[in-house]
């Protein structure tokens, strides 16, 4: 009668300790977080943003809140539940992103530290290829479309750059959310417009990047890399971008 008790009570899976399918599943999403370990180690990740998309893996993958099968952990998150959408998918964009691309990126990086232009140009990447981030105040005053000297040196030193790679260009112009209306620039298109026009001109007027390979579009304030609510954050949405696009089909510089 005993061991008919404690065999029911065992089927029952009132014993205690965690279920056995626990183990396995802790197993697989071990081996998950660790593919995307390996998928951001070939390329350079900020470590913060890299601690903050681990945790809220784990805590999609788990659950947040979930005890895990060690007694007393508990899995966290530093990025809010609606956002973790978002982190899965731009891990999930970088692990499509060619191995010539990230080379690329490799080498656009190291050219813009060896010649100091940190300060002023950021560099990233996505599936289309490397973008080239040159900060608004550099380039042009507030509302105004003419290169300022500074502008023009970091142009002349990012030609070399450009002449490195046989690809396409686009000079795409960004600015922020503060309505403006000139008799030259009615809205944020003609201003971002205009200043992406002036870029490609310099670049094949007065350098010697080929024609053929330059183009220009305005974004005015609707591709926002930040949230348009402080004077920081509006700096860093007045930008241009050159993106060195990445041959799709031969995947060739």
């Amino acid at each position: 009668m005993s061991r008919e008790r404690r065999r029911k009570k065992s089927e029952n899976g009132s014993s205690g300790g965690a279920p056995a399918w626990m183990a396995t599943f802790s197993d697989m999403m071990t081996l998950l977080l660790t593919f995307f370990i390996l998928l951001y180690s070939i390329s350079t990740v900020d470590v913060q943003k890299f601690k903050d998309i681990s945790y809220s893996l784990q805590a999609v993958l788990m659950g947040e809140g979930q005890p895990t099968i060690f007694e007393g952990q508990e899995t966290t998150t530093d990025i809010p539940l609606e956002d973790q959408d978002k982190v899965v998918q731009d891990i999930l964009e970088q692990s499509t992103i060619k191995e010539e691309t990230l080379k690329m990126y490799a080498q656009v990086q190291e050219y813009v530290n060896e010649h100091g232009l940190e300060a002023d140009v950021n560099v990233s990447l996505n599936r289309s290829g490397v973008f080239v981030d040159i900060k608004e105040a550099i380039l042009f005053e507030s509302g105004e479309a003419d290169l300022k000297t500074g502008g023009k040196e970091i142009l002349n030193q990012l030609e070399g750059l450009f002449l490195q790679f046989p690809n396409e260009i686009v000079v795409e112009g960004h600015t922020d959310n503060v309505p403006i209306k000139t008799a030259s620039y009615p809205t944020n298109w003609e201003l971002s417009a205009d200043r992406a026009v002036t870029v490609v001109r310099y670049l094949c007027e007065e350098k010697s990047v080929p024609e053929r390979r330059l183009s220009a579009i305005g974004y005015g304030e609707h591709r926002p890399i930040a949230d348009n609510d402080t004077a920081s954050n509006r700096a860093l949405n007045r930008r241009v971008n050159l993106l060195i696009i990445m041959d799709e089909e031969s995947g060739e510089f």
